[in-house]
């Protein structure tokens, strides 16, 4: 496998040269491989996600390598259990997977959040107060409950 560089998007110029095929080979994959989905740039040019170019390395050695037919490497890809990246599953620092969290405004939930922000720096607990009183709006417009804003 190639090493992939840690970046957020790639040009198919790029992953051209990493994978060592010409431009066209990857415009005629995209069509038979639903799983690659590259966005376009406002200039139309295709850029891919991390996922779509290791999904394209694993089309490539089942293509050239394990020597697949276009057919039977689309079976396979539908076989094999999805590869979840970083992208997919974001981590927390301590190695276990985020998840959403949502915190009430009262009770000692409320006390607990008021703490940890305290402990930082005084401007960025000014912009998490903003931000978690915004996201309470928010969640009250979610919920359906009237604040008396639209």
């Amino acid at each position: 496998m190639p090493n992939i560089p840690n970046k957020l998007y790639f040009r198919i110029g790029e992953v051209s040269k990493l994978l060592n095929v010409e431009p066209y080979v990857l415009r005629y994959w995209e069509s038979e491989f639903t799983e690659i989905k590259p966005s376009k740039s406002k200039s139309g040019q295709r850029l891919y996600k991390r996922r779509d170019v290791e999904m394209l390395v694993k089309i490539k050695e089942l293509l050239y390598d394990e020597r697949y037919t276009i057919n039977g490497a689309r079976k396979r890809l539908k076989e094999t259990p999805r590869i979840e990246t970083k992208e997919q599953a974001p981590e927390r620092v301590d190695g276990e997977p985020r998840q959403l969290e949502v915190f009430s405004s009262s009770g000692s939930e409320g006390a607990e959040q008021e703490a940890a922000t305290s402990k930082l720096n005084p401007a960025h607990g000014k912009t998490l107060k903003k931000i978690r009183k915004d996201l309470e709006l928010l969640l009250g417009i979610v919920r359906g409950e009237d604040h008396g804003r639209v």
